[in-house]
């Protein structure tokens, strides 16, 4: 299995590079460089480029794609004239300023603004059947201005200015949050989020796992390129199935003792120095380790804490010190304390 989540890829990053480390360090001492750039930056804008462009759209159309076509005024597209429409798609646009889709109130389900230039989240509040919003790659700075969308399943706001969870008390039907590539520093607000399956909070400046208490339901849990020093705080998430963790500082494998329902680990890039605290996870099948301080002595490790999960089948430990200082030995080591693994790394 490829080693990269659905958000990983809409972020075009590989887990598991240490060139992405190197990299987020570099943004990070860059972006408010280019955060002051940005807000200065002129849309070179087009008057008339909205007009006709949804001329080959039925009036009974129920989706419209208008990607890539230099919009910057949805006023002039002229959306009132599709009273069915359910799926607005303009991702990849000049679009700074949230308004005109009053006239989709009764249908629309489905609102994509995906790469556009936007700073605000506002003139939303009509659109009370929204299930899924994605403003990911904007400018935003403030989660606010949602409290009418509470039929909302699905939000995405990767990749804004983001430095705060707020306002997300009245979407309760939520079961799906992408805030990956922003500012957040604390895990808060999400008491009210009771039906959340998915959480993607990779690459912000997070330090604790904490206050997720309150998502009992959870599946997947993506906390990757943080500032984690410690795996705790997990107790109350059951259901969790993928949890991954990847480019952090986490020196232990600890505090997975009540989630048992686990199939995916993903530690890589981190600092753990044993493997441990996982021989109860009977339904694991994939563990990510590479890259860490693994020394020859894990081999033990590997078949008492890891040799009863019939389920695992495929491991990583490449980069740590017990494969670079047994190049030669090492997949047959790993065979001999996992027989049942069927694939050693990514090979």
């Amino acid at each position: 299995m490829d080693k990269v989540t659905t958000s990983q890829k809409e972020l075009g990053e590989q887990p598991n590079e240490i060139t992405q480390s190197k990299r987020a360090v570099v943004n990070e001492n860059i972006s408010d460089v280019e955060d002051e750039e940005e807000e200065e930056e002129e849309v070179t804008q087009n008057d008339n480029v909205e007009e006709g462009l949804l001329d080959d759209y039925p009036d009974d159309a129920e989706e419209i794609d208008a990607i890539h076509s230099r919009i910057s005024d949805i006023p002039k597209l002229g959306l009132e004239r599709f009273k069915q429409l359910e799926r607005l798609c303009l991702r990849q646009n000049l679009i700074m300023d949230i308004e005109g889709f009053e006239p989709l109130s009764n249908t629309l389900v489905e609102l994509d603004l995906y790469d556009n230039k936007i700073s605000r989240i506002r003139n939303l509040s009509e659109l009370t059947k929204l299930k899924m919003l994605d403003l990911s790659f904007n400018k935003i700075k403030h989660i606010k201005n949602l409290d009418t969308l509470t039929n909302l399943e699905d939000i995405y706001f990767v990749s804004n200015r983001i430095s705060k969870i707020e306002n997300l008390d009245h979407l309760t039907l939520v079961t799906n949050l992408e805030l990956g590539a922003n500012k957040i520093r604390v895990i808060e607000n999400l008491d009210k989020l009771i039906l959340l399956k998915q959480l993607w909070l990779g690459k912000n400046k997070i330090t604790r796992l904490e206050n997720l208490n309150p998502l009992s339901n959870l599946r997947i849990l993506s906390i990757q390129s943080n500032r984690l020093t410690k795996l705790e705080n997990l107790e109350e998430l059951h259901n969790l199935e993928e949890i991954y963790l990847s480019h952090n500082a986490i020196e232990k494998l600890e505090g997975l003792e009540n989630n048992i329902k686990l199939t995916t680990i993903d530690i890589a890039n981190n600092r753990i120095k044993h493997i441990e605290n996982l021989s109860h996870l009977t339904n694991l099948e994939e563990i990510w380790a590479n890259n860490n301080l693994l020394e020859t002595s894990c081999f033990d490790e590997l078949n008492k804490e890891l040799g009863g999960l019939k389920e695992l089948t495929t491991i990583y430990l490449e980069g740590n010190p017990m494969q670079l200082a047994n190049r030669a030995t090492y997949r047959n080591k790993v065979h001999l304390a996992l027989p049942q693994v069927k694939q050693i790394d990514a090979t």
